[in-house]
């Protein structure tokens, strides 16, 4: 992944609550899946911050859902993740895994090669 498309670790938390909850990823349901999987109070203006800035990276979308059925009820702007989103979640994902185990293999970069 070229040096800017590294995702970090609220962008994460995002991607993996979207994730999770499927056709409810919107704003107040990612953010009270995000506080019960951490423990950590979160603002959803950051939410809100994160999805934008996801989205201009191309790795969700967003459709609205039908109006809620309550007087003056509106859409959700439900967010999915995109093929591009899958692929940087699976790469954080793991890269993140083989630093916890330190068991698998040492990936060796282009500037480690050449020293």
């Amino acid at each position: 992944m070229p040096k800017g498309d590294f995702l970090g670790e609220f962008e994460i938390y995002v991607l993996l609550a979207i994730k999770r909850l499927g056709d409810e990823a919107y704003g107040i349901g990612i953010r009270h899946a995000i506080e019960k999987r951490t423990g950590r109070d979160t603002a959803i203006g950051a939410v809100y911050a994160t999805l934008a800035r996801l989205e201009e990276k191309g790795l969700v979308r967003h459709a609205m859902s039908t109006p809620q059925p309550v007087a003056g009820g509106r859409g959700r702007k439900c967010f999915h993740l995109t093929p591009a989103g899958e692929r940087g979640l699976s790469h954080s994902t793991t890269m993140l895994a083989r630093m916890m185990t330190m068991n698998e293999p040492a990936v060796t970069s282009a500037k480690s090669r050449a020293r």
